[in-house]
């Protein structure tokens, strides 16, 4: 035990403090913000792991513990003052943690120590893809949390000659939450041009980018997710090739498609056609009470889709739907920005009552 001078049980006795407590954060926020038992265990186990030492050693570290005397006890950076989020508040636990650790390592390689540095070095290494693992699912979270009130899918066979970005800006001037890229004709060299520039547009805006069927464009791209269709690649296998702070959505018709495309792992379901459409002449009609059928059996989000207007957005709202996705009400009027905002307003109206 006498490996540690006073001043080193002192650093020791601070850092494994400081590793306690941001492991607690990191796994507060895995239980109760995620809900995953898990990760939480994982949290868990480790802050256990770490800050159990031999009771000799505990008995010698609290002896020297001058919390009082501490020069640094008061110190703050500029920034830590500033409010931060959630995945702000993971980033900087976790560098806590992990300045921690290695700062216990390299004491723990005094002569005689009965602290073994290897313990210290795997646990920060395991804490770097623990931490990865967190944010990527904090932020999955933050997105399906956004995605709500209108849709709007810049569907390239619908533009008339305006530009993806004009639609696209005009769309989020009106309102609009969300904004997924649809091009079923072009080359797909063409597609990530398109797709990368309504992606920084919506970024700069705070607004969803979804792009529709093409994983490999929203993944080149970053797109905030991606959509797919009972046609395109299967959702078992978009959700392992996206991120895992990425959101999926699939489209559904049915009650079993839609606890299919859950199991699978979907995050929302696009659920129609509500109404008969115009630009998918094909898709059967499946009515709103589709949406109410799938969500008793179905707790996932629902955006309903197909024929949807001002009219009749009110209908879908009622029955729970999350958003309302829209192609024909926004781009086939003359102003994209006033339809916009007309059906942002039936939305929000619906939802008061």
């Amino acid at each position: 035990m006498g490996a540690f001078s006073s001043d080193q049980r002192r650093i020791i006795d601070a850092n494994l403090n400081r590793t306690g407590e941001g492991l607690r954060v990191l796994e507060e926020l895995a239980r109760l913000s995620l809900n995953d038992a898990d990760l939480t265990q994982q949290f868990k186990d480790l802050r256990h792991d770490l800050v159990a030492v031999d009771m000799g050693l505990q008995e010698k570290l609290i002896a020297a513990r001058d919390a009082a005397g501490d020069v640094g006890a008061d110190m703050e950076s500029p920034g830590q003052k500033k409010p931060r989020g959630v995945p702000a508040t993971i980033v900087a636990n976790a560098r806590r943690v992990q300045e921690s650790l290695r700062v216990i390592e390299e004491l723990a390689r005094a002569p005689g120590s009965p602290l073994e540095t290897e313990r210290y070095r795997r646990a920060r290494f395991a804490l770097y893809t623990l931490e990865k693992t967190l944010l990527a699912r904090v932020l999955r979270q933050d997105r399906m949390e956004r995605l709500t009130g209108l849709y709007v899918i810049i569907d390239t066979a619908m533009l008339r000659g305006r530009s993806h970005a004009e639609a696209t800006l005009q769309a989020i001037r009106g309102g609009a939450k969300v904004i997924q890229l649809r091009d079923k004709g072009r080359l797909k060299g063409k597609v990530v041009s398109i797709a990368g520039e309504l992606k920084k547009l919506c970024g700069e805006h705070q607004v969803l980018f979804i792009v529709n069927d093409d994983l490999d464009i929203a993944l080149a791209v970053g797109a905030d997710g991606v959509h797919v269709g009972p046609d395109d690649l299967p959702v078992a296998v978009a959700r392992r090739l996206l991120p895992v702070d990425k959101i999926l959505g699939a489209s559904v018709r049915t009650v079993a498609e839609a606890e299919a495309a859950a199991g699978d792992g979907a995050d929302y379901l696009g659920v129609g056609a509500m109404y008969a459409t115009p630009t998918k002449q094909e898709a059967g009609v499946v009515g709103p009470g589709r949406i109410r059928d799938i969500r008793q059996k179905v707790d996932l989000p629902i955006v309903a889709i197909g024929g949807i207007n001002k009219g009749n957005l009110a209908e879908v709202v009622r029955e729970g739907a999350v958003a309302a996705a829209v192609i024909s009400a926004v781009l086939g009027a003359a102003d994209i920005e006033a339809a916009t905002r007309q059906l942002v307003k039936a939305i929000e109206e619906a939802q008061g009552e």
